[in-house]
């Protein structure tokens, strides 16, 4: 079966095409800043931003501590980075993520 490249399949729910697509075209080594909004019950929310040296990205499994079937879990798109202070970092992506390319790789940011 073949997707579109503009697709990411193993996800449970797909994210918004040109999302993916970025996602896609992102190398080891590239500086990107990602965006989220932070939602705090159905009255606040707020956007965050972090800026990182890009890894990779693979799926998350999510679940809960109980026996269920596979059917139940749901995967997520995960990015993996690492930070200006050497910490090693995830944010799994949702509807309203934003990740735009900062540098390209191997690029050293002063």
């Amino acid at each position: 079966m073949t997707h579109p490249p503009t697709t990411l399949p193993s996800s449970t729910r797909p994210i918004r095409p040109s999302l993916a697509a970025v996602v896609k075209g992102l190398l080891p080594g590239q500086r990107i800043r990602i965006t989220q909004t932070v939602r705090m019950n159905c009255r606040r929310e707020w956007k965050t931003t972090v800026e990182g040296t890009f890894r990779g990205v693979n799926y998350l499994a999510t679940g809960i501590a109980t026996q269920r079937v596979p059917e139940d879990d749901v995967v997520v798109v995960t990015v993996h980075f690492t930070k200006d202070n050497g910490e090693l970092s995830s944010v799994t992506l949702d509807d309203h993520s934003e990740i735009e390319v900062v540098a390209p790789a191997g690029q050293v940011r002063i």
